[in-house]
């Protein structure tokens, strides 16, 4: 914990935007904890699924690309995504970033890191731990409503098994370095705010 206070307390002296990490499995409620941090902490939500579905509907040359690895439930190349995460964080000036659903897998980070190296200031990553059968039940309600091509049992599937083969190694990377704050994500999620709350407050 005391690595935790020492590298958030240097946010503010960073000349590089500030950039943490959020992963966790489908449906374990990274995108709602984000938006009570954009809320209450003033950090910039980056969803790189969100930026990456932005860019399907724009039509761009890209787009075609991006629809066929999100059906399938694949990672859509890592050129792609830094590329987008790179334009949206020029939007804001010495901003605090958070970056939900990536790096997802090694590719995703040693294109990150060949990419970003020296352009941010990472700070480490929030890890949302919440078992399989609990996000699943959450995104099949989800998917009544959501609209999304990929909540569904099929597509759900694979992105539980991308998760654990590619994700996974991911966290245990950042792990060997200290830099995973894991917060237990199956509780309600105003509880599991409190637990995010008592991270960041180690400001």
């Amino acid at each position: 914990m005391l690595s935790l206070k020492r590298s958030i307390s240097t946010m503010s002296k960073s000349s590089n935007p500030v950039v943490m990490f959020v992963l966790g499995g489908p449906g374990a409620g990274k995108g709602t904890q984000c938006a009570n941090l954009v809320r209450d902490y003033n950090y910039v939500h980056l969803s790189a699924g969100d930026l990456l579905r932005a860019e399907r509907q724009s039509k761009s040359k890209d787009g075609d690309l991006i629809e066929h690895y999100i059906r399938e439930g694949m990672i859509v190349p890592v050129e792609i995504t830094v590329k987008l995460l790179e334009k949206a964080m020029q939007q804001y000036e010495n901003g605090k970033f958070l970056i939900d659903g990536f790096p997802r897998n090694t590719n995703n980070l040693d294109g990150w890191e060949s990419e970003m190296k020296g352009k941010v200031d990472l700070k480490g990553v929030l890890f949302f731990d919440c078992p399989e059968d609990v996000c699943v039940e959450r995104i099949v309600e989800r998917g009544k409503s959501s609209g999304r091509v990929d909540d569904n049992i099929e597509s759900l599937r694979k992105r539980f098994k991308t998760f654990y083969n590619e994700t996974m190694p991911i966290v245990q990377h950042y792990e060997r370095q200290s830099m995973v704050f894991k917060i237990n994500a199956i509780a309600e999620p105003s509880e599991v705010y409190q637990d995010v709350r008592m991270v960041i407050d180690k400001l």
